[in-house]
């Protein structure tokens, strides 16, 4: 029963907002979530109505009583037919302690997340402008840059492949 108390307590527009998923599986969710509410609700309705039968109405009205003799000995003698329904609460038990762990795997990885996001974004906000900063600071933070440029040098390449097209030429002899 604690599930019910659960599902209650869940926010599910925050659900859908935070876990990030598509207009299909949200969609998908209310449908669910709407059938639910209307098989609960036509269940509410007719445990609500009487199950006695009124045989001494039927009596008054047919003309034939054996009908209603023979009914009333039916009804009588029922007995409902029971299930042993607990293999299946047990198997929703357990997919729903899947489904609670895997749910706190996810909350964990989506922290963790969250917490490597924040520190590129502070990472981002306490960086110096690209203006400001030197060549030799951009060499110390990639040190290929540096050796693409040794290598340059040495074949005595003096021009970077790409610049004229996407600069064009700049010389003015």
């Amino acid at each position: 029963m604690a599930s019910k108390a659960a599902v209650a307590a869940v926010d599910f527009v925050r659900v859908y907002s935070s876990l990030g998923l598509s207009k299909e599986t949200i969609a998908a969710l209310q449908a669910f979530r709407k059938r639910h509410a209307d098989a609960q609700r036509i269940h509410a309705q007719y445990a609500s109505q009487s199950t006695t039968v009124d045989l001494t109405y039927y009596r008054s009205v047919l003309k034939n009583k054996a009908i209603v003799d023979d009914a009333e000995k039916i009804l009588r003698d029922f007995k409902p037919v029971t299930y042993d329904v607990n293999t299946q609460i047990q198997a929703i038990e357990t997919f729903e302690a899947k489904a609670v762990a895997k749910a706190k795997e996810t909350t964990e990885k989506i922290d963790i997340e969250l917490k490597d996001l924040q520190a590129t974004l502070a990472n981002i906000e306490e960086a110096r402008p690209f203006e400001d900063l030197t060549a030799e600071e951009v060499g110390q933070a990639h040190p290929r840059i540096v050796e693409a440029v040794e290598t340059m040098i040495k074949k005595g390449k003096w021009t970077v492949p790409g610049y004229k097209e996407k600069f064009g030429e700049l010389s003015i002899m």
